[in-house]
């Protein structure tokens, strides 16, 4: 970049005063204040086919780093920043402030008002979030280019200007919905604290990695709001951050909004590297614990090396050779053997340490001491052969393949660049990985399994049904110590606030930019093979084409007392067919860098096809003889027979699969197959034969197919490679089935499971409402429930989520199909709330009904659902799904112009009837599961008439 062009862009936007005597340019952000022009750091630039991401560095005054990467193939861009801080960096006894920050930088700053940082972003059409990990925490967004400064503006604002902000009472509501988040992901889910329970035991007290993230309640409650804010001032200076920005923009001006924004922020305390020493065991350190689990489980982890080491890539690699496919030694002796019910092993490398970890869920009623025995004999009998060259290739084709789908929108680029720089240093960071992995031997393999893992002592935690503590693997040897509460460091004492000063006024939220047209897909249509309809969209920025075949099949094509059994076809289409084994099949198409994946619906059943372009020939091969010969094995059958029971019975331990069941079975009523879950039931599942299977399999002909395309294949081509498919005549009504009739509601009910100790309830509220349409009531009410439950900061979330603290989130929403389908209300709220917040959902809802939308959301549901087209058709994927739609339900191809003039044109008093229409209060079911001792009877004094049923739906007491 040349100097002069900065300076003068500078000069233009009031950033640069020019020293007379000295005739020397110098940014300034105000009277007092004078700051360089960023430097120019480096610039990578692609070079011929090499996988490499482009992008210019700058550092700025005050430490900030920032990376820029254009990519003008959609009118989008992506906006990171990411802070060199997670959990890593909290004291004993004062853990999970890192992700309670992460929250608190939503609340709001000095120049952007409480709650609104959701609301403006979502307004203008876009996406955001943040995560917080052990090293580090990042924040988010994707949004039409045209926002690009909004977004600097508000990411600048909560980096230079939140302290004032983080208020008591904000600290006090995101402290309860932390504990909702604690509860909904840890405290309340089957296997939620096994994680936790490892870490404590594998690393040392007072290591860093020894808590999770989210940190332990005890050490929120013990907080006030001014110990959240030192360590902001510890940790969220510009100098600890890197600013990253990805897609539809200009360099040069993309540079001069940064510098605006965020050059005037002070310098924060200076940031030293993290080092601990390695970790190490000299036993085995047993210990166990009972959940509300089906399955025992046991969990080994074992002290390896941090991320980017030397060994990493080759434990990686180790980790799938183990368990990463049907030949592997773990599926061998695990799953094919029907021993267990899952067996996974993996590589967690962090920045500061890593372990390897494998994780063994036994049928109910073995001892986990037969599992850890089984395993070591399942390890010495595949040493004998060890890691092969070919697994290898498979591991390196599949890697190949799995780069291009990261690399394959602006978030995936740019999360890539902050990521790489922010752990590394080095944004290029994309070639040491990709070397790091292709020059991995089986030397290497081999070495590391006998380095990290072979003998070597680990932590072997169990995790057992209640009432099973025989089946642990071991006596315990090992007990959590007692945590230590240390005094604040000195690190955090005499820190000191100073607001950035401007020379223009920040408190004025920029404008967007004019906005790009947003091209829908350019897709072409047609028919072969007889009439089979194929829809495709080409592209070709990476070599990799993605096919989906779809088949008027699924869950509602098959009996009631026959539920699972679609879902049983597809396992049993990947499995062998009559020339070739599962097995082998697997190992052809991991060696080709594709995938195949064969999945059922509630309405269709599909088979998912990714392959590079070189590959489409020889994958499609695969996919031809599978498909057309299956051999439906009898062992296999029992095989994926199992793993489909015992998936649902470990179902029957999750509140909101629980509630998901019955609302259901209550909505559709006992008669209709959709008041069955798309996998079965135990009683239907059980009773599943062979013959009916290959009975159904019939349903997968060309006469109810359809084809989407998307990727690096023109029309011709794609014709030509999917001729082996068999003629059919595509019929709209193939596999039409009568359905029974959905039972009227006559008054809203409460239906109460009770799930006995629940920390949370989950809540769901609904009827059956609409089939899907692209511009009569369904997209209508879509527009109507925008504001009241369609988004962040509707009306229920912002209430339950953000003003009460009651859940970690609620929405709303209709989900139809070419069938009327459920307009839901969800959510898990905290089991002391739960009649409280059945209470305030009727209120909003009945307010909504009858008084419906204001102007002002309105307005931001016609910004919001209008501008955020720009995010809808940038990826393969999402192109792939976009015309399947378009396909599915026969829409015309200018849709989308027909439904942004319908979100024009709709008027206040339209939605309102809308509101009035499909949000009917007074005939709605209501399913609650929670704990019945502590819930039942407040309930019960809500008013509604209250029903105690079953997760089933059955009428119990």
């Amino acid at each position: 970049m040349k100097k002069t062009t900065l300076t003068i862009a500078l000069f233009t936007l009031g950033l640069v005063s020019v020293n007379a005597q000295k005739n020397k340019p110098i940014a300034s952000s105000g009277p007092n204040t004078t700051f360089p022009i960023p430097t120019f750091v480096e610039e990578v630039k692609k070079v011929g086919n090499e996988i490499v991401i482009p992008y210019k560095k700058y550092k700025l005054s005050n430490g900030l780093t920032v990376l820029i990467h254009e990519d003008h193939s959609d009118p989008i861009c992506y906006v990171d920043v990411t802070y060199h801080v997670g959990s890593a960096r909290e004291q004993q006894g004062r853990s999970g402030f890192a992700h309670f920050f992460e929250h608190m930088m939503f609340q709001g700053s000095k120049n952007v008002a409480d709650e609104q940082h959701f609301k403006i972003i979502t307004e203008a059409g876009g996406t955001l979030n943040g995560s917080t990990n052990t090293d580090r925490t990042n924040y988010f967004e994707t949004v039409p280019s045209n926002q690009l400064e909004k977004m600097l503006w508000l990411e600048a604002d909560r980096m230079g200007f939140l302290l004032d902000s983080v208020t008591q009472k904000k600290f006090e509501v995101q402290r309860a919905t932390v504990k909702n988040e604690r509860g909904q992901r840890y405290d309340n889910a089957p296997y939620g604290v096994v994680g936790e329970k490892t870490g404590e035991a594998l690393y040392p007290k007072g290591h860093p990695y020894s808590w999770t993230t989210i940190g332990y309640l005890v050490d929120l409650d013990r907080v006030d709001v001014n110990d959240l804010k030192r360590f902001y001032m510890r940790w969220y200076g510009p100098n600890n951050a890197v600013v990253t920005i990805s897609g539809d923009v200009k360099t040069d001006d993309a540079l001069l909004l940064v510098q605006k924004y965020f050059g005037s922020i002070e310098v924060g305390p200076a940031v030293k590297p993290q080092s601990v020493d390695p970790v190490k065991l000299t036993e085995n350190r047993y210990l166990s614990y009972e959940d509300n689990v089906r399955f025992p489980m046991i969990n080994i982890a074992y002290p390896t090396v941090k991320a980017n080491d030397k060994d990493d890539a080759a434990l990686d690699i180790l980790s799938t050779i183990l368990s990463g496919s049907q030949g592997s030694p773990l599926y061998k002796a695990f799953i094919e053997s029907r021993k267990a019910t899952s067996a996974n092993t993996f590589q967690y490398s962090r920045e500061l340490a890593g372990q390897f970890q494998i994780m063994i869920r036994s049928n109910p009623e073995t001892p986990l001491a037969e599992i850890e025995k089984e395993l070591k004999k399942a390890l010495t009998e595949w040493e004998k052969k060890g890691a092969t060259d070919d697994d290898l290739v498979k591991y390196k084709a599949q890697f190949q393949s799995n780069l291009y789908n990261r690399l394959s929108t602006v978030q995936g680029k740019g999360a890539a660049l902050a990521s790489y720089f922010t752990l590394t240093g080095n944004a290029n960071y994309i070639k040491n990985e990709i070397n790091r992995y292709m020059l991995v031997t089986k030397t290497d393999v081999m070495r590391v399994y006998n380095t990290y893992i072979k003998n070597k002592p680990a932590v072997i935690l169990s995790c057992l049904p209640k009432g099973k503590a025989d089946l642990k693997a071991q006596p315990d040897n090992w007990k959590m110590y007692e945590r230590t509460v240390e005094l604040e460091s000195a690190e955090y004492k005499n820190l000191k606030f100073v607001e950035p000063k401007d020379n223009f006024n920040r408190s004025v939220m920029p404008n967007a930019g004019p906005a790009s047209a947003v091209p829908v897909p350019n897709f072409y249509s047609t028919t072969f093979n007889g009439s089979i309809p194929l829809i495709g969209v080409v592209e070709n920025e990476f070599p990799k084409v993605n096919i989906l075949l779809s088949y008027k099949a699924g869950h509602l094509y098959e009996p009631k007392e026959k539920s699972g059994l679609s879902d049983l076809t597809a396992a049993m289409l990947s499995e062998s067919s009559l020339k070739t084994s599962a097995e082998e099949i697997e190992n052809k198409l991991d060696r080709l860098g594709s995938s195949v994946n064969y999945y059922s619906g509630d309405e269709d059943f599909n088979i998912s096809i990714q392959c590079t372009k070189p590959n489409l020939k020889a994958t499609l091969k695969i996919v031809e003889e599978s498909m057309l010969q299956p051999k439906f094995d009898a062992e296999e059958f029992e095989t994926d027979k199992k793993q489909q029971l015992d998936g649902i019975i470990q179902g029957q331990t999750n509140a909101s699969n629980m509630a998901d069941l019955a609302y259901r079975r209550i909505l559709y009523g006992p008669n209709h197959v959709m008041s069955y879950p798309a996998d079965g039931t135990t009683e239907t599942v059980s009773k599943l034969t062979i013959d009916d299977v290959k009975a159904y399999y019939k349903n997968i002909n060309s006469n109810s197919l359809s084809i989407a395309v998307t990727g690096d294949v023109t029309q011709e081509e794609i014709v030509k490679e999917l001729a082996f498919i068999p003629q059919g005549k595509y019929d709209v009504n193939a596999n039409k089935v009568a359905l029974s009739n959905i039972p009227n509601i006559d008054k809203t009910k409460i239906y109460f499971v009770d799930k006995k100790g629940a920390a949370q309830s989950e809540i769901r509220i609904g009827y059956i409402a609409l089939p899907f349409d692209y511009n009569g009531s369904y997209y209508k009410g879509q527009i109507m429930n925008y504001s009241f439950g369609g988004a962040f900061n509707s009306r229920i979330n912002f209430l339950l989520r953000e003003v009460k603290g009651w859940t970690y989130g609620t929405r709303a929403g209709f989900s139809g199909t070419k069938y009327a389908g459920p307009y839901t209300i969800s959510g898990g709220f905290k089991a002391n709330t739960t009649d409280s917040a059945m209470v305030e959902l009727f209120k909003e809802l009945k307010k909504y009904s009858e008084t419906g939308v204001t102007d002002e959301e309105l307005n931001f549901t016609k910004n919001a659902i209008a501008q955020s087209d720009a995010l809808k058709y940038e990826s393969p994927m999402q192109k792939l799904f976009f015309i399947k739609r378009v396909l599915e339900y026969n829409l015309p191809k200018d849709y989308v112009a027909t439904q942004t003039q319908i979100l024009n044109n709709i008027t206040k008093e339209e939605v309102n009837d809308y509101a009035k229409k499909y949000l009917p209060f007074n005939n709605m079911v209501v399913v609650i599961v929670g704990d019945k001792a502590t819930n039942l009877d407040k309930v019960k004094k809500i008013g509604f008439e209250v029903v105690e049923i079953d997760a089933n739906g059955k009428t119990v007491n």
